[in-house]
C-alpha cells in the first residue's frame, strides 16, 4: 500500500510543477500582432524550401503574395530535386517580379536535405538585400496580416527572431485526436515564457512561420552552423539566442498548415521523424523518456481504479489536473472537452512513435522524409 502511495503521489508532484511553474504553457493563448504597427516596413525575402509539394505550394505562396505588408516582400522559393509540378506550381501562383525559383544545388555531405535547401535560398535571398529572412513551408497559408505582425513584434519588442506556431490541420479522426496534443507537447518542452526570457537559455521556433533578422543571421553564419539538425527551427533559435538574441514563439490560430495526415500511420511517421533526435540519440535519455512518461501519463489512471484509499485519491488528483491543462489547446482545435482525460492515451501513442524514431534511427532509417533519409549520424550519447 506504501509502494502504490509513493507511485500516486509522484506524477500528482509533476502536474502541480507542470500547472504551477512550468512557465504557464498548457494556457495556449492566440497571441495576434502587437497593439501598434512597426514604425518602419522593412524589406522582407520569404524563402520556402520545398520538395515534391505540388499538392500545397500554390496555396501557400497566393498567401504571401497577397500579404497586406506596406514593406518591400520578395519570394524565393527552393526546388529540392521535386520529381513533380512543384516549380510549375508555384510560378502560377505569384507574378514574376515577386517570386523567384532557383534549383537546389546537389546536397552535400554533412548536411540535411531541407536546411540545405533553405541556405541555397539564402544566398538567393542576399541580391535582394532584405532586412529580415521569413523562413516559411511550402505547406503554410499565411493569414493577410500575418507577415505585417511578425515585423511589428520583431521591431517593437525588439526581437531578433520571432516566430508562430501555426494552426495544424485537424480534420480527419487520427488528426483529431493526436495533433492537439502535439501542439502542448511541443509548448511543455519549449514553454513561449521561457523562450522570450533573456536569462534562460531554453529557445525554440516553429519552423512553419520563423522571422529572423538578416544581419543576426549574417552573425551565426546563416545556417551552416546548424547544418546537420534535424530539429532545425529550435537549433535555429537556440543559435540566435546563444549569440545574444532575443527569442519570441506564439500562436497562431488565422496561419495554418494545409499539410493534411490521414490516418496514425502518417502521424506516427511524423512524430518519428525527429522524437529520438530530441533525445540526442541517447538509449539512456530513451529509456528515462518512456519511464517518464509512463509515470506522468498512464500511473494516474490506472491508479485510480487499481488502487484505494490515499493512493486512488492522488491518482485521480493527477488526472484531473492534467486533464485541466489540456484543456486549452482542445479549446484552440475546437475540440470537446471531453476529450481532455483521453491524454494518457494519446501519451502512449507518442510513447510508441518515440520508440520507433529509436528503432528506425538504430537501422540506419533515422529522419527519412519523401524518399531521403536525413539524419546525419553522429556518435550516440549513450
Amino acid at each position: 500500500m506504501l509502494a502504490l502511495t509513493i507511485l500516486a503521489a509522484l506524477p500528482l508532484a509533476v502536474w502541480l510543477y507542470l500547472f504551477a511553474l512550468r512557465g504557464g504553457f498548457w494556457r495556449m493563448r492566440d497571441i495576434g500582432a502587437p497593439p501598434h504597427s512597426a514604425p518602419a516596413s522593412p524589406r522582407v525575402v520569404a524563402v520556402i524550401p520545398a520538395r515534391n509539394e505540388a499538392p500545397v505550394v500554390a496555396q501557400a505562396i497566393a498567401s504571401l503574395a497577397a500579404q497586406q505588408y506596406p514593406g518591400e516582400l520578395s519570394i524565393v522559393l527552393v526546388d529540392d530535386h521535386s520529381s513533380d509540378a512543384t516549380a510549375a506550381q508555384a510560378h502560377s501562383a505569384a507574378p514574376p517580379d515577386r517570386l523567384t525559383v532557383v534549383a537546389a544545388d546537389p546536397l552535400p555531405a554533412g548536411w540535411t536535405g531541407k536546411l540545405w535547401a533553405v541556405s541555397c535560398g539564402l544566398r538567393a535571398a542576399s541580391a535582394l538585400n532584405p532586412d529580415y529572412i521569413l523562413l516559411t513551408d511550402a505547406d503554410i497559408v499565411h493569414a493577410p496580416a500575418s507577415l505585417a505582425g511578425l515585423v511589428a513584434r520583431a521591431e517593437l519588442e525588439p526581437c531578433d527572431l520571432v516566430s508562430y506556431m501555426v494552426r495544424l490541420a485537424c480534420r480527419t479522426p487520427a488528426e483529431r485526436l493526436l495533433i492537439p496534443a502535439f501542439v502542448f507537447f511541443f509548448f511543455l518542452l519549449y514553454p513561449p515564457a521561457w523562450i522570450s526570457d533573456p536569462r534562460r537559455s531554453i529557445a525554440g521556433a516553429a519552423g512553419g512561420c520563423i522571422l529572423v533578422r538578416r544581419s543576426m543571421l549574417d552573425r551565426i553564419d546563416g545556417v551552416s552552423s546548424i547544418r546537420d539538425a534535424l530539429i532545425d527551427d529550435c537549433a535555429l533559435a537556440a543559435a540566435v539566442k546563444r549569440a545574444g538574441g532575443r527569442v519570441w514563439l506564439g500562436l497562431s490560430a488565422d496561419t495554418s498548415s494545409i499539410r493534411s495526415y490521414a490516418t496514425f500511420c502518417e502521424i506516427g511517421r511524423m512524430i518519428s521523424r525527429s522524437a529520438f533526435t530530441q533525445l540526442r540519440y541517447s538509449a539512456w535519455l530513451l529509456a528515462g523518456t518512456v519511464a517518464g512518461m509512463a509515470l506522468t501519463y498512464l500511473a494516474p489512471p490506472i491508479l485510480t481504479f487499481a488502487a484505494r484509499g490515499s493512493a486512488a485519491t492522488m491518482a485521480l488528483a493527477a488526472w484531473l489536473l492534467m486533464s485541466l491543462c489540456y484543456l486549452p489547446v482542445l479549446r484552440l482545435y475546437r475540440r470537446p472537452w471531453i476529450e481532455a482525460p483521453l491524454l494518457p492515451l494519446v501519451a502512449l501513442f507518442y510513447s510508441g512513435a518515440t520508440l520507433h524514431s529509436a528503432f528506425a534511427w538504430w537501422r540506419g532509417k533515422g529522419g527519412e522524409w519523401k524518399g531521403r533519409t536525413q539524419t546525419v549520424r553522429p556518435k550516440p550519447a549513450g
